[in-house]
């Protein structure tokens, strides 16, 4: 399976889009997880409210797909601002960043998704931006140059990253908030299959509900897109009803397991035991055993299988658990233990 094509990825797809804005809550009182986040969030919003100044710069991490970009639109909702948007790999030029800081105004957002790859030069711009509101440009070259600064409103940066240690030291130290965003809980993906499913108009019975929140990783988006899948299937077979068998076989049909893996995920595990004896193994070989970038079989693979319990990073490598030789069918070697030290 192409993998722009894995249902399961929690990578944003352009077909996502017009889902996710459909289904985006509005508010803090909507948004459905991450309780933590969202009690500190409202105290730090009311108390800049209160002060009437911008809330300070939020940065955002955690696995794609778990609602960094949501929570970044509703805090411009919640106070009552405008949110600028953009990432940092599109953020080429010194001049592409200046337009975009001169045109906000007091208390805006200004939200940079992948932060992280934001380039070098673009970053040092920012640094006094977010400390004294102010943007220094430089005139001329050489001996000749002059330092022109621009005052700016006072305004917001919400970055949000999947790899917050690739952030520099400086420019995560301008941050004033930092959340991680973990995965969800059974019991919130329900809510959330709930609430999404009453939107689209899908009626879905309760065991349909806990099956697909069983197999979405623990992540919203990848919910939504289940959810939206067995939506179709249950058009053509059971005239838009979601029913328990029915959604079952969808989810068959779509080759994801009861514990949410599809068939990447299983080949990587595979891999792991078939070729280098359940590990432990390098990312860099992994990668290239499954003909993958590293940072997304780090980003994207790896964390869910992490947290599932199917894998383990170690000082030696990675190493598949017991559990993933039992899921796959295989007999766990009998120095297991010895691997894990």
């Amino acid at each position: 399976m192409p993998k722009e094509e894995r249902i399961v990825s929690s990578k944003e797809k352009t077909n996502d889009k017009a889902l996710d804005l459909t289904l985006r809550p509005r508010t803090l009182n909507e948004y459905i997880g991450q309780e933590r986040i969202k009690k500190n969030l409202k105290i730090f919003i009311g108390a800049a409210q209160q002060r009437d100044e911008a809330i300070e710069h939020v940065l955002l991490y955690g696995p794609p797909g778990l609602g960094k970009t949501t929570l970044a639109h509703i805090i411009a909702y919640e106070e009552g601002v405008n949110i600028k948007v953009t990432s940092g790999p599109a953020m080429e030029r010194v001049g592409d960043l200046a337009a975009i800081l001169t045109s906000l105004q007091e208390k805006d957002i200004f939200f940079i998704d992948e932060i992280h790859r934001l380039p070098r030069i673009i970053e040092e711009v920012l640094y006094p931006a977010m400390e004294d509101y102010a943007l220094d440009i430089i005139i001329g070259k050489g001996p000749s140059a002059k330092t022109l600064r621009l005052q700016l409103p006072h305004f917001t940066i919400i970055g949000a990253t999947t790899r917050a240690s690739l952030i520099s030291s400086p420019l995560r130290d301008r941050f004033g908030l930092t959340h991680r965003l973990d995965f969800y809980g059974i019991e919130d993906i329900e809510k959330i299959i709930y609430r999404s499913a009453r939107i689209l108009e899908v009626s879905i019975d309760e065991k349909s509900v806990e099956e697909l929140a069983k197999r979405a990783r623990g992540t919203p988006r990848v919910a939504n897109r289940l959810l939206k899948r067995v939506r179709d299937f249950a058009q053509v077979k059971t005239n838009g009803v979601v029913k328990h068998d029915l959604t079952e076989y969808a989810l068959s049909q779509l080759e994801i397991d009861k514990f949410g893996l599809d068939e990447v995920d299983r080949k990587i595990l595979r891999v792991i035991i078939e070729k280098f004896e359940g590990g432990p193994v390098g990312l860099a070989t992994i990668a290239q055993a499954i003909s993958e970038e590293m940072a997304t079989v780090q980003d994207v693979y790896e964390p869910f299988l992490v947290q599932s319990g199917f894998l383990l990073r170690t000082p030696r490598g990675r190493v598949v658990t017991k559990s993933a030789y039992k899921h796959l069918g295989f007999k766990a070697p009998s120095d297991f233990q010895e691997k894990l030290i």
